[in-house]
């Protein structure tokens, strides 16, 4: 291992839009819930709060993840990439974590050019 290379401070690198990419895993199962982005004022707000923060790309705003429908996630680790461009949210969801009620946004998979149920 390259000691030199490593650093023990966090220096989250964001790219040129002011984002990092987040990966939520559930912290039981280790299931793959969400993908989503961050800023830095959602990193922030995760970190003060305990639960998962993001930024909306489309609305351009920070949203807390069930606000609306109360499904939120409760951050119990956050593991941080070597290159600190990219952080996975170990969660404990209250609910579904989809928009579409779904368990997880990976609720489907890729059969040949057709998405179909991964839960069979």
């Amino acid at each position: 291992m390259m000691e030199n290379a490593l650093i023990d401070r966090f220096e989250p690198k964001f790219d040129s839009s002011g984002l990092l990419t987040a990966v939520v895993v559930d912290s039981v199962g280790g299931a793959v819930r969400m993908v989503a982005f961050m800023d830095r004022e959602a990193l922030a707000r995760t970190r003060e709060t305990g639960l998962a923060h993001f930024h909306s790309r489309s609305r351009g705003t920070l949203w807390l993840k069930g606000e609306t429908s109360g499904n939120t996630l409760e951050v119990d680790e956050i593991l941080v990439d070597c290159d600190q461009d990219a952080i996975v949210l170990r969660c404990r969801p209250r609910g579904p974590t989809c928009h579409t009620g779904a368990e997880s946004c990976f609720f489907r998979k890729l059969d040949g050019d057709s998405l179909v149920s991964a839960e069979d």
